[in-house]
C-alpha cells in the first residue's frame, strides 16, 4: 500500500519534472544604468529664475500695474491672452518660403482686399519678408491697397530677370506699405496680363522665395487663365474668399468642386475659407449653416467683419481697421500659419 501510495519515479507528471528537467536560460546581463551627466546646459533659465507673470499689456490691468509700481500684478484677460497666443503662432518660425494663393470664382468678394489686409498683419508681426503678388489677367487692382513706389510690374521684373541676384535688386520693383507689406503689381494693360504664363510664374516664384518667407498670390476669378496651373502648382496653401451672400457662398464652393474635380484634392482639404464683410444681425442668410458648410471642406473657417475703411477699396491702413477687424484678421493669420513647416531645431523645441 505504502508503495502504491507513493508511487515510483515513472509516475510522476512530466509537469511535476518540468522544474528540475529544463533549466531557463541565464538571464541577459543587465546594462549598467546610466546616470545624467551634470553640465553648463542644466543651468536654464527656466531653472534659475523665477516664473514672473507677465505684465499686463491693455486696460485697467496695464493702468493698474504702473500705478502700483509694477507691484499689483493681476496678469492679462482672457481676451489679450488670446492675442497673444495668436500673435505668436503667426510669428513662429518658418522654414523655406510659404506660398498662399487665394481665390474666387466671383469678383467683388474681397479677395483682393484680404490678400492686402492678410499679408499686412503677416508683416506687421514678423521679423521676415512678406510680399504679394498681383496674378490677376484682368488689369488686377492689388497695388492700389497700398502706397505707390515705382511703376513697375511682374513683367519687368520678369525681364530684367538675369540681373537679379540679391534683395535690394529685387525691391526696386516692388512697392511697400507701412506695415511693410511688399506688393510686385502685375500689368495696366490686360492683353499683358493675360500673357502672363504658367512659366513666367514659375520664374517669379523661383526669383521670390529666395528673398521672401511669404509670399501671396491674388489670384483672378477665372481658374483656367494661363497662369493657374503653376500658381496651384507652386501653392502651400489656399485661402478660398466668400461674401456672405447666397452666390458668393455657392461661388466659393464651387471653387473647391473645381480644385477636387482636377486634381488638388490636398489643396482643398488644406485650405482656408474666408467669409468677408459679415454685418451682425442683417440680411436673411444663416452663416452659421455657411460657416458648417465650409468646415467640412476645409481645415478652417473664418469670418471678417464688415469695416467703413475696407469699403472705401483705396490704399488700407491696419492702423483704421476696427478693433473687431484687426481680431478677425489675426485669427485669420494664425489660422493660416498653423500650416507652416517648421525647422529640425523648432520641433525640438517643443518637443
Amino acid at each position: 500500500m505504502a508503495e502504491n501510495n507513493v508511487g515510483s519515479w515513472e509516475s510522476v507528471s512530466p509537469e511535476a519534472q518540468e522544474p528540475f528537467a529544463q533549466a531557463g536560460p541565464a538571464p541577459a546581463p543587465q546594462a549598467p544604468e546610466r546616470h545624467h551627466v551634470v553640465s553648463a546646459r542644466d543651468l536654464s533659465t527656466s531653472l534659475l529664475l523665477k516664473q514672473v507673470k507677465p505684465a499686463p499689456t491693455t486696460g485697467w490691468r496695464k493702468a493698474l500695474y504702473q500705478l502700483s509700481g509694477r507691484y499689483i500684478n493681476v496678469g492679462n484677460s482672457a481676451k489679450e491672452q488670446r492675442r497673444l497666443e495668436l500673435t505668436k503662432q503667426v510669428n513662429q518660425p518658418l522654414q523655406g518660403c510659404y506660398k498662399i494663393a487665394l481665390l474666387s470664382l466671383k469678383g467683388g468678394v474681397g479677395k483682393t482686399t484680404t490678400t492686402a489686409t492678410l499679408g499686412s498683419t503677416f508683416s506687421s508681426l514678423r521679423g521676415d519678408r512678406v510680399i504679394a503678388v498681383d496674378a490677376n489677367p484682368d488689369r488686377g487692382t492689388l497695388s492700389q491697397k497700398i502706397p505707390l513706389e515705382t511703376p513697375a510690374t511682374v513683367r519687368n521684373l520678369l525681364r530684367d530677370a538675369d540681373s537679379i541676384e540679391k534683395y535690394s535688386d529685387v525691391r526696386g520693383y516692388t512697392s511697400q506699405s507701412g506695415h511693410r507689406l511688399e506688393v510686385l503689381a502685375s500689368d495696366s494693360d490686360p492683353a499683358v496680363s493675360e500673357a502672363f504664363s504658367a512659366e513666367d510664374y514659375s520664374t517669379t516664384i523661383d526669383m521670390l522665395e529666395k528673398f521672401y518667407s511669404i509670399v501671396l498670390t491674388d489670384c483672378g476669378t477665372g481658374l483656367m487663365h494661363s497662369a493657374m496651373q503653376s500658381i496651384l502648382e507652386e501653392a502651400d496653401s489656399l485661402v478660398v474668399v466668400s461674401s456672405g451672400s447666397v452666390d458668393g457662398a455657392r461661388s466659393a464652393s464651387a471653387t473647391l468642386d473645381w480644385l477636387d474635380a482636377h486634381g488638388y484634392a490636398d489643396l482643398v482639404s488644406k485650405s482656408v475659407a474666408v467669409v468677408n464683410a459679415v454685418r451682425p444681425r442683417s440680411g436673411k442668410v444663416d452663416l452659421a449653416k455657411v460657416v458648417e458648410h465650409f468646415e467640412q471642406r476645409c481645415r478652417a473657417v473664418r469670418l471678417i467683419p464688415f469695416d467703413p475703411h475696407l469699403e472705401e477699396g483705396a490704399e488700407i491702413d491696419l492702423d483704421r481697421l476696427r478693433p473687431q477687424t484687426r481680431n478677425a484678421l489675426l485669427e485669420l493669420a494664425a489660422a493660416v500659419a498653423s500650416d507652416f513647416p517648421m525647422s529640425s531645431f523648432a520641433m525640438q523645441d517643443r518637443l
